[in-house]
């Protein structure tokens, strides 16, 4: 168990909260929906998507860099559309984190790598403001993890100390970098064993315990 008292949760959103926004298997779906070359799609987005996700392109802008920079038999909303409906929830981590957040007074703050259009999109279509307190997020604070600075903003904002922060991500490296500070970093491969490292840091789940 933490010697602190654990006052302040980060979470990461893709992969934690709700599926990835738009990720690799997102990606081939759409080169076979569409009829896009997969390869040259994939190779354009890691070129680009860094930047969307840092708010330095708008989606529109990432859109004709890896798909409209030849005319195509589907128009732009069209593919957008796509892309959005993509998203679903995890319905087991949303009400995991609402319940510990309702049981122990956290805070819960957002510490994501996601572009702008798709990360307001997700926060509405899932009201993520109902659970979340603020969103220190790439494409609003123009930092993208690992970085660091993404991080000491986020205990800024949350006036937390490291050793009082868990933070939940389902990439070991990022939890990783969150350790290197003192925070305590989960990686997150699935709702019991997130359940149990939260519950060793002091948060137990009393619904799951009665």
């Amino acid at each position: 168990m933490s010697s602190a008292r654990i006052t302040t949760l980060f979470v990461d959103i893709g992969n934690v909260l709700l599926t990835n926004g738009w990720d690799r298997r997102m990606r081939v779906k759409a080169a076979g929906v569409f009829g896009l070359d997969h390869d040259e799609m994939d190779e354009r987005h890691h070129l680009t998507f860094g930047a969307y996700e840092m708010g330095r392109l708008s989606l529109e802008e990432y859109l004709n860099l890896v798909v409209f920079y030849e005319k195509r038999s589907f128009s732009k909303d069209d593919f957008k559309k796509f892309m959005l409906e993509q998203s679903e929830p995890m319905p087991e981590m949303l009400d995991l984190i609402g319940r510990l957040k309702a049981m122990y007074g956290l805070k819960v703050i957002a510490v994501n790598n996601e572009g702008r259009e798709l990360m307001l999109y997700r926060v509405e279509k899932f009201d993520l403001r109902s659970l979340i307190d603020f969103f220190v997020s790439s494409c609003f604070v123009h930092y993208r993890k690992p970085d660091l600075g993404m991080y000491f903003l986020a205990l800024d904002c949350a006036q937390a100390k490291p050793e009082e922060v868990a933070y939940i991500d389902d990439r070991a490296l990022f939890a990783e970098v969150a350790g290197s500070l003192g925070i305590h970093g989960i990686y997150h491969t699935g709702f019991r064993a997130t359940r149990a490292a939260l519950e060793a840091l002091g948060l137990p789940d009393q619904r799951m315990a009665s």
